[in-house]
């Protein structure tokens, strides 16, 4: 009896709201393009880790509606279109 309780999976707490890691500088000299698609690819990846634990586990359930409501849940600014791209990318190339 005691082997079936532990079998039973509990569930995994959201850890809401999102506390963002302490920042470290970039390095300088880059050509400002670099700055703009290092910072993109972070809201990317922050976006696709909060859908993911939102219970939206594919890159098809991830409209543009539902990407810039979850950033607004989790305090983000609202993504473009580009990066509501790299936010689908990210998860259907994380499998």
């Amino acid at each position: 009896m005691a082997a079936v309780l532990s079998a039973v999976p509990k569930p995994l707490p959201i850890d809401l709201p999102y506390m963002p890691l302490l920042k470290q500088p970039l390095p300088a000299g880059r050509p400002r393009e670099f700055y703009i698609m290092h910072n993109r690819r972070l809201k990317a990846m922050r976006l696709a880790i909060a859908l993911l634990d939102s219970g939206v586990l594919r890159a098809e359930q991830a409209n543009n509606r539902k990407i810039r409501s979850t950033a607004e849940l989790v305090g983000v600014h609202p993504p473009s279109d580009i990066t509501c791209h790299m936010v689908r990318a990210l998860m259907r190339y994380s499998r």
